[in-house]
């Protein structure tokens, strides 16, 4: 949805305020007590894109391999934690924060086959997560991968996928150091949980997806290529598709789609191929993202025509089909369709007659938004969300009828496990009260707690949630979740934390972290905005805020915090906003328009420039997402919602921590440094903009249970510092 008149007007009015004022130190005062921030020079560069000059004060902070760049990024870190270790409380918060994260398991990556449950789990009281194998019938998990076993200090690794052989003899692992996401692929045999040799590098982007060959004799996987004559490698573009076959050197694996390969054939620098595979099917599929493209492209083979470069592919859809996902059953191919279905349809493609013109449609647009789903042998089992809840919709193979088993609790599926050669599925449920566990749900819909996870001992029954509707800026009605004490009483004294992501049609949906009840049970507030750019109500709400209308997602998070403040749930001076990595533009666009909404705020390894975005490694496959400065009109827009750009001299801004990872490789870790720097230049109020870098720490995927509780602590604490909370000041 476009912006309103007076939308485009004030937007137009806070972009030439932004490119007209001088980036210029703020004026010297007195040093508070937790003291002044290293010095940030200032060596501004000016761009000009179609005739605007934008000045970019800190641009020499993008050379991380600089000595002076390391150390002043050394100083930060070195002041930040100093910053921290003064906030009191905060060790007392770390310790109930330790207490509650270990009292519930986590389990991740379930996937069912032949029977067996694969999975990763961080048990209760452990730090990382281990990888298991079960009986689904019969119960009693065995351990197959320990990667705290290979770790030491400074050095950490976690498992990255995890992808089951056919016949569930063996389990492909991608393992990488340090948050890197840098995977080494590995394979475990299940019978004894010994490593095959075989160990295949630059394989960090097979978390989209693998296929083993029917018959498990080996496999198809996605690889970066090699470094070039510089020593310069690619971390998520030029992609190609090999297959491996076991007990083979990697060496002699045949590439068979991807970049580069054939002429007639072009894939972009970003687009990202997978192959799918069935254990009851002649045929297999290429599935290519366009980068973070929604809409994908279909390519169908017979596995007895695999030839290498030579294979004849043939095409079954391009990105204006508007299909979002496959899944193989036999001869039959299903396709989640958003063309003129906003909230999704189900296809059925006969694979004997491989046009997209003969599919049809076997689920109907309704109001539910279909998510994802998986096969078994009785029907294909799909995720849809209905009123900000998950529902799991059972579509039957043979009479292509559908049912809805009623879920045990209302919440959201995390993951749906099932297997081609064996009936009915396994789900993962979580809710914002409700510990996650996993279910065996019959063909007949009768759903058993195999129990996995044990049952959580942090205790959430005076815990009320709530979903209320914010009338946004253009009147867009937009959901928002509240958590909080039901005793607490609505007088605006609430500590409270307002979070929103708003990107890639991603969901926000409930979620179980026992750490909140460290948060909840001092009368503190947990607010999730349901901001538009994510795919809470379909692809329309993604669409909502997506490139030229951005502006969106930060302007429905600032109506959440007015909804708080007028409600009563809490007020400026008591709360915090909070947006991680894509969520760095919504937190940020919301402290550049309306600082004095917020106490304080939180960027986690945020998207703070976006200017500078697409020359990152992980740049091109997010011009799909956010937009290029190649494009006139995508610039204007993407300058205007920059949360970088838009930082204001003599702004009172709030109380700022900005968090990274020094090893992130999808959010470069010099867009925290550049946003910090900016801020505590530009800020006037006085209060503290702190920057925390994690140097063994990349975005989050497979951090540890010690990392998550110490940044958490390090947040919260800063947070209730600034709110003037009882039991927090600086010491």
């Amino acid at each position: 949805m476009l912006l309103s008149s007076q939308g485009r007007f004030a937007t137009a009015i806070f972009l030439l305020a932004s490119l007209c004022i001088n980036h210029v130190q703020a004026a010297d005062s007195a040093a508070p007590a937790w003291g002044k921030p290293p010095a940030s020079p200032v060596r501004t560069v000016v761009n000009n894109y179609f005739g605007t000059k934008v000045n970019d004060p800190y641009r020499y902070l993008e050379q991380l391999t600089d000595g002076e760049v390391s150390t002043w990024m050394k100083a930060q870190a070195d002041f930040t934690g100093n910053v921290l270790q003064h906030i009191s409380g905060r060790t007392a918060l770390m310790q109930r924060l330790a207490e509650l994260n270990n009292a519930s398991d986590s389990i991740a990556n379930l996937v069912e086959v032949r029977g067996q449950q694969f999975y990763l789990l961080a048990e209760a009281g452990r730090n990382g997560r281990r990888l298991f194998v079960r009986n689904a019938a019969t119960g009693g998990q065995k351990l197959l991968l320990d990667p705290d076993s290979m770790s030491s200090p400074g050095k950490t690794y976690a498992i990255d996928f995890l992808y089951p052989s056919l016949d569930a003899a063996m389990v492909i692992v991608g393992l990488s150091q340090g948050g890197s996401e840098n995977s080494v692929l590995k394979i475990i045999k299940v019978e004894d949980a010994s490593q095959l040799p075989e160990s295949i590098d630059r394989a960090g982007l097979n978390h989209h997806g693998m296929a083993w060959l029917p018959d498990s004799s080996g496999f198809f996987y996605n690889r970066l290529p090699k470094k070039d004559a510089k020593g310069v490698g690619e971390r998520y573009n030029k992609s190609v598709v090999w297959q491996h076959i076991i007990a083979q050197s990697p060496d002699k694996d045949q590439a068979l789609i991807g970049f580069g390969l054939n002429a007639q054939r072009p894939f972009a620098t970003a687009d990202l191929p997978h192959l799918i595979t069935d254990a009851n099917s002649t045929y297999v599929i290429a599935e290519v993202e366009h980068g973070d493209a929604v809409d994908r492209s279909l390519y169908v083979a017979k596995l007895a025509d695999l030839k290498g470069n030579a294979t004849p592919w043939q095409k079954l859809a391009a990105p204006a089909d508007q299909i979002h996902a496959a899944w193989l059953h036999g001869d039959q191919l299903y396709l989640l369709s958003y063309q003129k279905a906003p909230r999704g349809k189900i296809l059925q493609l006969d694979l004997k007659k491989p046009y997209l013109s003969t599919a049809k449609t076997v689920v109907k647009p309704g109001s539910d938004v279909l998510r994802g789903g998986a096969v078994a042998k009785d029907a294909l089992y799909l995720h849809a969300l209905a009123n900000g809840s998950s529902k799991l919709i059972r579509l039957d193979h043979s009479s292509l009828q559908t049912n809805a088993p009623e879920l045990p609790f209302a919440g959201t599926i995390r993951q749906i496990g099932a297997d081609s050669t064996d009936e009915g599925a396994s789900i993962a449920l979580e809710g914002w009260t409700s510990p996650k566990a996993v279910f065996k749900v019959s063909a007949e819909g009768r759903f058993n707690d195999v129990g996995i996870v044990q049952p959580s001992r942090a205790d959430f029954s005076n815990i009320a949630t709530r979903l209320v509707m914010v009338r946004s800026h253009d009147g867009v009605q937009v959901p928002m979740s509240l958590l909080y004490r039901k005793d607490i009483k609505l007088d605006s004294s609430n500590p409270t934390i307002l979070s929103g992501y708003g990107a890639y049609g991603l969901t926000m949906s409930p979620n179980f972290d026992p750490m909140r009840l460290a948060w909840l049970e001092q009368g503190g507030v947990i607010a999730i905005a349901h901001v538009r750019g994510g795919g809470e109500l379909g692809e329309d709400w993604h669409q909502g805020a997506h490139i030229l209308n951005k502006a969106n997602t930060a302007l429905d998070f600032i109506a959440a915090a007015e909804y708080l403040i007028k409600n009563n749930y809490t007020s400026s001076t008591k709360l915090a906003g909070q947006g991680k990595s894509a969520g760095g533009i919504t937190i940020g666009g919301a402290i550049n328009r309306r600082p004095e909404l917020f106490a304080a705020a939180h960027s986690g390894v945020g998207l703070s420039d976006l200017l500078r975005a697409e020359l990152t490694p992980n740049g091109p496959p997010n011009i799909a997402e956010f937009g290029t400065v190649k494009n006139p009109a995508q610039f204007k827009a993407m300058l205007s919602n920059s949360p970088y750009h838009n930082v204001r001299d003599g702004v009172a801004y709030p109380a700022v921590i900005i968090t990274t990872g020094a090893n992130d490789p999808r959010v470069a870790s010099w867009m925290s440094s550049k946003l910090a720097a900016r801020l505590q230049a530009a800020s006037s109020s006085g209060k503290p903009v702190l920057l925390r870098i994690d140097y063994d720490g990349g975005h989050g995927m497979g951090s540890s249970r010690a990392k998550i509780i110490a940044e958490t602590a390090d947040v919260w604490s800063f947070f209730l510092w600034q709110m003037d909370a009882p039991g927090y000041s600086y010491k």
